[in-house]
């Protein structure tokens, strides 16, 4: 599903990324991206996604060269392949649940399907909400239409960025279990980027990132 090849990334003097190997993912995978604060483990979500481009190395999404694509293109590409679940969820406050939705399809440039979002929202048991705006939502259930944004197409590749980071262990265990329900729903390859211990032992498997540190001079 993604191919990553001796993928690393600067930023002025400091290396904040250093992954000299070669990673393959498989369709329907669950893939932990561990390791301390400043390791980079939003770094490489962000290049898995396609929304930084690494300072060396390959990526490769459904043997798609996301880099070799234009800007335009890859936006295109990410919409329709990938989803995205952001530490904050970005819901656009001027529209409701159901407009949120929507416009996850008009950004993929495919047709807009209200039967399948009221599925998802459904799913993710938000139905009869799909009229409410964001400030009229809890934090849970603004996380969970952040998931259901995030599949709403049919990705290939789930990704979230520290999901259950200040949750307690019920809220952590329910969220988790959320992304992993949504991500077999659509048969989905997902990567977690997390510093929380407890949820190690849920995943198939790990990259394991250290700390990274100044360039010499």
């Amino acid at each position: 599903m993604f191919e990553l090849k001796d993928v690393g990334h600067v930023y002025g003097s400091h290396l904040v990324l250093d992954l000299p190997e070669y990673i393959e993912a498989n369709p329907g995978e669950k893939w932990l991206l561990r390791g301390p604060s400043g390791s980079g483990k939003t770094t490489l979500l962000h290049i898995i996604a396609g929304l930084l481009k690494p300072s060396q190395g390959s990526v490769h999404i459904a043997e798609q060269d996301i880099y070799a694509l234009t800007e335009t293109d890859r936006d295109r590409f990410r919409g329709q392949h990938i989803g995205i679940v952001f530490q904050q969820f970005y819901l656009l406050p001027v529209f409701t649940v159901l407009e949120n939705l929507l416009m996850a399809h008009y950004m993929a440039g495919v047709p807009q399907d209200k039967a399948r979002v009221q599925q998802m929202l459904a799913t993710l048991g938000l139905a009869g909400r799909e009229h409410a705006y964001p400030s009229e939502l809890s934090f849970g259930q603004q996380q969970r239409v952040a998931i259901a944004r995030a599949v709403v197409n049919r990705p290939q590749l789930l990704l979230a960025d520290e999901p259950t980071s200040g949750l307690d262990d019920t809220r952590s265990k329910q969220v988790l279990d959320l992304l992993v329900s949504s991500a077999r729903e659509v048969q989905a390859t997902l990567v977690v980027a997390s510093h929380d211990h407890r949820i190690t032992d849920s995943f198939d498997h790990c990259i394991t990132l250290d700390e990274q540190v100044e360039l010499p001079a």
